[in-house]
């Protein structure tokens, strides 16, 4: 599918992106009722599950996934909610394991490539919840496993009907590599804050897989890919994690209509990351790549984000 001419044209302050990444991540505000739901994953853990809904009761979800270190009230996530709920469709934003206040149970937690936990919700929104028509949307890592769910199976379910993915990291190495750059690092420290006082946590439960002198060496988030994510699902190092899950690879397979906009300003991304030649070979993949935006930043008129008009078009597009 050709690449699509954006249209977003925010107020001049707002073409800087780090003005743009900021202001999103840290001044934004939605105010929307959630009701929550826990569900009991099959290996014993658990996903809260924020739920809001439309006024009329329909058959129509959108699944919401968040980025790294976010969660289910993160304005990105009650945006997108919010909108979709006054066009009559219910929304879930999918709490990450150990993201919804409440530490997980198991040693392991979430990671970009972790396609079981949001096969899990699809199959309870589709079997519990009876949705005939379900919608994707993710916000940077959400994105990436969107992505690599569509594209690493032949069985997607019928009831997924489209999806989007928003500033995503879809070559993971690149992007490891970006956000350890300068003009990256008050993000990756913020990152790595977050992470490590998390992982704190894990290591004094479970002390016998990670020892607090083996903590004390995380200095960079690579570091706490090698020695915590890696180890924890499987992989070898950080580097077999971000290849093994990197959705750039999954794109050519997937079948279902996905769009997929990252903008050109997005300080995260390498530029692997604006998979032009996927998106001309694959007739259900478009590509959208704004001048603006930063990292999840697309600001717009009466705090609804270009991003989620987008996506509201492209679902009706698709229904």
């Amino acid at each position: 599918m050709p690449v699509i001419e954006s249209t977003y044209k925010p107020r001049f302050y707002f073409k800087n992106g780090f003005i743009s990444t900021v202001y999103s991540g840290l001044v934004r505000r939605v105010s929307h009722e959630q009701e929550r739901e826990r569900i009991t994953l099959s290996d014993g853990d658990f996903l809260d599950l924020d739920w809001s809904f439309s006024k009329e009761k329909g058959k129509k979800l959108i699944i919401l996934l968040h980025g790294l270190e976010g969660n289910g009230q993160r304005p990105y996530m009650t945006g997108t909610a919010k909108l979709f709920n006054e066009n009559n469709i219910d929304a879930v934003c999918v709490n990450f394991r150990g993201c919804s206040g409440e530490d997980n149970l198991k040693y392991r937690s979430y990671h970009s490539g972790a396609t079981e936990d949001l096969e899990a919700v699809i199959e309870h929104t589709i079997l519990n919840k009876r949705y005939s028509e379900i919608y994707l949307k993710g916000i940077s890592l959400g994105a990436n496993m969107i992505l690599k769910y569509l594209g690493e199976r032949d069985n997607v379910p019928v009831q997924v009907k489209s999806a989007i993915a928003v500033s995503v990291p879809c070559y993971l190495t690149g992007s490891a590599k970006a956000l350890h750059t300068f003009k990256n690092k008050l993000y990756h420290d913020r990152f790595l804050k977050h992470l490590v006082n998390r992982l704190k946590i894990k290591q004094q439960r479970f002390p016998e897989l990670l020892s607090i002198e083996t903590l004390n060496t995380i200095k960079t988030l690579t570091d706490f890919d090698t020695i915590y994510t890696a180890k924890a699902h499987g992989f070898e190092d950080a580097l077999d994690y971000y290849t093994k899950c990197s959705s750039l690879q999954f794109l050519k397979n997937i079948k279902t209509p996905t769009l997929i906009i990252n903008a050109l300003n997005d300080s995260f991304l390498s530029p692997e990351c604006f998979p032009v030649k996927e998106a001309k070979l694959n007739s259900s993949l478009h590509l959208e790549m704004p001048n603006y935006g930063g990292h999840a930043g697309f600001i717009d008129k009466k705090n609804v984000y270009y991003n989620e008009k987008r996506a509201l078009e492209f679902v009706n597009e698709n229904c």
